[in-house]
């Protein structure tokens, strides 16, 4: 009998997933598109029966005997299950499989998880929507996104291209830094929206109702609106693990941006129009480097 066919990964062997929230669900329906033997573990019967029907791999249970024969296995778990790991997934573990994970958080993953399995490699798609659960998973979510990877000085260099092959075959731009810089970064453009757009929704909410207009200002709501509020509309429990797990570079996000601020709100005290022009002029001719 013929030995099956190399896949774009350079492997004859299924990929597991544990969970099929948005990235993993997204990452399962990408590779099954591009011929790839998707396996995934979850938590409950209810979302093994519905990721199924959606096609989110081929063979889903809650069993982690699901894992077995995987010689890539992809972590899309919450940070919390990152950082205090079911025992019975790593005994379930291939002991000679590439383990990745996707969560925001590099540092303490990478620290944990380097002492745990020979060939993890801690990684980042930098993609995403509001969107959370079985039902999120969509085509094309990593199309042009940053998949960022923090290696370890163990890690295993051919785990490595394990991981950059998988990113590649998504579409993801391969992006590789330390892990305390990736933290400092993310925390900046990624975890400090989340709380600025949270706490823009509050306002907006709270000076609706201090001055009587509550409906008037959820009607004349816009794209604006909806474009900066995005990240802080979106799942509570990711938005509070982030604080929780990368809290040191989130505060100093946080003093950063109630400086700038207060100086935006100093000069509209003022009437220092100038200089408040300069400062919008700054953030238009900023803003297409971060895009």
């Amino acid at each position: 009998m013929a030995a099956a066919a190399l896949n774009v990964l350079g492997s004859r062997a299924p990929v597991g997933l544990v969970g099929l929230g948005l990235i993993g669900g997204s990452i399962g329906l990408d590779l099954q598109a591009l011929g790839v033997e998707v396996r995934a573990l979850v938590h409950r019967p209810a979302t093994a029966a519905r990721a199924l029907e959606r096609g989110l791999a081929q063979q889903v249970d809650t069993d982690p005997a699901v894992l077995e024969g995987c010689d890539l296995v992809v972590l899309a778990l919450p940070l919390d299950r990152l950082l205090e790991p079911d025992p019975a997934l790593l005994a379930a573990l291939p002991s000679r499989a590439v383990v990745t994970d996707v969560g925001s958080v590099k540092g303490p993953v990478l620290a944990l998880w380097q002492g745990l399995v020979p060939r993890f490699v801690a990684s980042h798609p930098m993609a995403g929507t509001a969107e959370a659960g079985v039902e999120a998973g969509v085509r094309g979510l990593f199309q042009g996104r940053p998949w960022v990877v923090t290696p370890g000085s163990g890690t295993d260099p051919t785990a490595l291209v394990v991981v950059r092959r998988l990113a590649e075959a998504l579409g993801a731009r391969w992006l590789c830094c330390g892990a305390e810089a990736h933290d400092r970064a993310v925390a900046l453009i990624s975890h400090l929206p989340v709380l600025v757009g949270a706490a823009l929704l509050d306002a907006a909410n709270r000076g609706g109702v201090q001055a009587g207009d509550a409906e008037l200002v959820r009607a004349l709501a816009s794209s604006g609106f909806a474009d900066t509020t995005r990240v802080g509309g979106g799942n509570p429990e990711l938005g509070t693990l982030m604080a929780r797990c990368n809290r040191a570079a989130l505060l100093e996000a946080l003093s950063l941006y109630r400086g700038a601020l207060d100086d935006l709100e100093q000069q509209v005290r003022d009437g220092q129009w100038q200089g408040l022009a300069a400062a919008l002029a700054q953030g238009q001719a900023l803003r297409p480097e971060f895009l």
